[in-house]
């Protein structure tokens, strides 16, 4: 109870006092020191989901001969919103990281970045995602890619703390990627954009709820409320995983339903969002840390193979 009480006392130290100095200097060492940090800071592994969405949207409202600047200018701007929304996540989130073991070595828990420039650095990129998107691509992508920053980091982040209800407001704008591609292309949306939505919107659930019970130890030294109730036994959490991923079965078919895509994209999909719940069902047998993570791993080799199955046999003009 002390060694935790004097570890939160000196990140909290650290977090004051500023940045650690980096040891090499401007030396090599410390110069891709700070290039990683700053990179890091972007959550690149988040971002490339949030690509194959934003071009799996776009690929499918798309009609005619791939105009590929467009697309370039429309995924450039999104990769530069998502990444300031990571960077700006993680400088509201720079204490609660500190007290995790799984986030504590980020640039700034750890010291090594002064928390100014990590707040600057997310402004500009957002900002200039925003610019890029409302210039070169249309207004209604811009909107859309700030309003699901806005509803991140004002709505999500600060309900972490208070209620595991923050997950389904987390989901609102996690599922947005696939139809900003989608406004980047038609400058419109649609009902096949909202098919979209919902497919995203349900995947989330057992990815987050995976990761959550994986880092609930963590989770709850910070005082994050990501699980469902008191869940200590995790039965809440397997049966709201288990809920969205059977509802993934019909959403998921909706767009060979909707004669968006064909037969191979329907026998794909079905076969991938069973292969999915069966790693549901083994988690609802078992939870055990190891079986979260495979269904972790499951979800996200499932979402780009489910869109991957639409972008190839998709309806063509």
């Amino acid at each position: 109870m002390t060694e935790g009480r004097r570890s939160r006392s000196m990140c909290a130290r650290s977090l004051q006092d500023g940045p650690r100095p980096i040891a090499a200097g401007p030396g090599p060492a410390g110069w891709v020191t700070w290039l990683r940090d700053y990179w890091t800071l972007t959550k690149p592994e988040v971002n490339l989901l949030v690509l194959v969405s934003t071009l799996a949207g776009f690929d499918l409202a798309w009609r005619g001969p791939m105009n590929w600047k467009l697309l370039l200018e429309a995924l450039l701007g999104t990769l530069l919103v998502a990444s300031g929304t990571g960077t700006l996540n993680q400088y509201l989130e720079r204490r609660s990281d500190g007290l995790m073991r799984r986030t504590a070595r980020r640039p700034l828990p750890s010291g090594r970045m002064n928390s100014k420039s990590a707040l600057i650095y997310g402004l500009l990129l957002a900002l200039g995602g925003g610019w890029l998107l409302w210039n070169r691509v249309n207004p209604l992508t811009s909107i859309l890619a700030l309003l699901t920053l806005a509803s991140y980091l004002l709505l999500y982040t600060p309900l972490k703390r208070r209620t595991p209800w923050c997950t389904w407001v987390g989901a609102l704008p996690g599922a947005m990627p696939p139809v900003i591609g989608w406004a980047a292309a038609r400058g419109t949306l649609s009902a096949e954009a909202g098919a979209l939505y919902a497919i995203l919107f349900a995947w989330q659930f057992p990815h987050l709820l995976g990761i959550a019970w994986i880092y609930r130890e963590d989770y709850s030294r910070a005082g994050l409320r990501m699980l469902p109730g008191s869940d200590v036994e995790g039965q809440a959490t397997v049966r709201q995983i288990m809920v969205f991923l059977l509802a993934l079965v019909p959403l998921s078919l909706i767009p060979a339903l909707a004669g968006e895509t064909g037969r191979f994209y329907l026998i794909g999909a079905l076969t991938l969002t069973l292969g999915f719940i069966a790693y549901g069902v083994r988690l609802v047998r078992a939870r055990t840390n190891r079986l979260a993570r495979q269904l972790v791993l499951a979800s996200v080799t499932y979402l780009p193979a489910l869109l991957g199955l639409m972008m190839l046999d998709k309806g063509r003009p």
